[in-house]
């Protein structure tokens, strides 16, 4: 692969890129004292963070990495793509964010992209998409090897698997293992140029492509996972594909996909197929696309599994709407969700928060209310509510966050089955429509997003409410949903309502205070 010397200069990136100055700075921001930032969530301590990368567990310690700026600035946000680190043995109590892997030679000079990690000879290694371009700003891509030092730096290997196969564009990246009878593989998010007009409506598609290892070293490329979702948008990032007992799960995140009422609401998605793998046909049998999280904001995620459990990280944000972010003007932007354990059951994932979190939990206060049409509730900056409502006479259910007159709402409806999330009672943030200019139905509404539900008897949350960050469970797990919210008064805590169009029979459940994560 010919990389020329040119778009970002390859000589000046040991001068821009320092890993104890940017510690330094690191360590001089914690701990947080800006309203918006989160307790019990992992932000950017300066400018952005995004895609969380080589989540894996090596001993008895588990490693998170995401896509970092290191570079402050407040415009180019998604520039000096590297990566940040931190570890965990119980994800409440946290090592220090640091600068692990950055841009320095001609491979990756453009940005150190998604991947992976994983353990070898009880070393941590990660593969990664080496990113540069041309004067012409041209993408070529290579995908390569590193280790983590114990400075906590990633020292690079060679590049292993070059560039991206004929027929595929060079949106290229994201690698990410998996074993099947002994064998590595690795799921590559890919973007094919469309050969066959007549089946699809654009000149590009997503698709994910599988490598798998040879016993003299080096991959073979297998070809395409085949799925029934040949024209379902441009790109396809973040593969995970996973194993549940005899099913397997290919988690992926489809750019552009048309929206409709009630599902592919963001412009980007990130969702699951679930069925059977082959490895020797390629052939994915599957059901439909579930979206993973039904909020505004969630994208990106990267799981682990480990000792008989499946922890996701996702990204609580979204690409494209850095003009959204009202933390872009204190100078950083988004967080990453709680850790989440993934349950495979009646044919569909089910999400919970991993049961570390609890350990979080301070003062309770017990809700017992019966034949009431609504409560009140205090809250804490950072709180957890978990909650069943039975509905009674009750047809309509509002739970609403409330910052003084500002307020984001959960709207279910009984007979429809839907439940809506809406943000427009709040001032800042997103609202209203973002138009995006591809034409392909990919405007996206900033202030409400809706979905089918179901609730009998009862409707069931997990509410966990951080400064800028809110993560809901739904029905004992089965759906989730992500959003970013920003009060504009930072200084008070909110208040949970709970009301009803007619009389509830009764509210039930736990309400705690969080505490905060802690840095070493």
């Amino acid at each position: 692969m010919a990389v020329k010397k040119s778009g970002e200069d390859v000589n000046t990136l040991k001068d821009k890129f320092h890993k104890d100055e940017v510690d330094a700075r690191v360590r001089a921001t914690l701990p947080y004292t800006d309203g918006w930032h989160n307790r019990f969530h992992i932000d950017a301590p300066f400018s952005l963070i995004s895609d969380p990368n080589g989540i894996c567990k090596c001993g008895d310690t588990y490693h998170i990495f995401c896509q970092w700026n290191p570079v402050p600035q407040n415009q180019n946000w998604h520039k000096n793509k590297s990566w940040m680190h931190t570890t965990t043995k119980d994800f409440i109590n946290y090592t220090m964010p640091e600068l692990s892997l950055w841009p320095s030679d001609i491979y990756d000079k453009d940005g150190c992209h998604s991947g992976c990690g994983f353990v070898e000879d009880g070393k941590l290694r990660v593969f990664y998409t080496a990113n540069a371009r041309d004067e012409n700003y041209i993408r070529s891509v290579a995908q390569r090897f590193g280790t983590l030092q114990e400075d906590g730096s990633i020292s690079k290997d060679e590049i292993q698997v070059l560039g991206n196969p004929e027929g595929y564009t060079a949106h290229f990246r994201d690698p990410n293992f998996f074993y099947r009878n002994g064998v590595r593989y690795f799921a590559m998010a890919a973007q094919r140029m469309s050969d066959y007009p007549a089946k699809s409506s654009r000149p590009t598609n997503g698709a994910t492509l599988i490598y798998r290892e040879k016993a003299e070293g080096g991959w073979d490329l297998l070809g395409e996972v085949k799925t029934d979702y040949y024209d379902f948008g441009y790109m396809w990032e973040c593969p995970n594909m996973l194993q549940f007992g005899d099913t397997d799960v290919l988690i992926i995140c489809p750019q552009g996909v048309p929206h409709e009422e009630l599902q592919y609401q963001n412009h980007c998605l990130a969702g699951y197929l679930a069925g059977h793998f082959s490895v020797d046909s390629l052939d994915m049998m599957h059901g439909k696309f579930h979206e993973l999280d039904k909020g505004f904001d969630f994208y990106s995620p990267q799981v682990m599994a480990n000792e008989a459990r499946h922890i996701l990280v996702g990204w609580i944000g979204m690409p494209d709407l850095t003009d959204t972010v009202e933390t872009a003007k204190d100078g950083w932007l988004y967080t990453l969700t709680m850790p989440r354990e993934l349950i495979y059951k009646n044919g569909k994932l089910y999400y919970r928060p991993v049961e570390e979190i609890k350990n979080l939990r301070k003062d309770c206060t017990n809700i017992d209310v019966a034949n009431t049409a609504a409560i009140s509730e205090q809250l804490a900056k950072g709180s957890e509510s978990d909650l069943t409502v039975t509905f009674g006479a009750a047809r309509k259910i509002t739970v609403a966050v409330k910052w003084g007159e500002e307020k984001f709402t959960m709207n279910y409806d009984r007979d429809t089955q839907i439940m809506t999330l809406d943000r427009s009672g709040m001032k800042l943030g997103g609202n209203g429509i973002r138009p995006f200019s591809d034409g392909k139905n990919t405007d996206v509404e900033l202030s409400t997003r809706k979905f089918k539900l179901f609730a009998n008897l009862d409707l069931q949350f997990d509410l966990f409410v951080d400064r800028s960050a809110i993560e809901v469970f739904m029905q004992n797990g089965e759906e989730v949903a992500s959003l970013l919210i920003y009060p504009e008064n930072k200084d008070i805590a909110p208040v949970l309502e709970i009301t009803g169009d007619k009389e509830i029979e009764k509210i039930s459940g736990k309400i705690w205070e969080l505490g905060e994560l802690t840095w070493k």
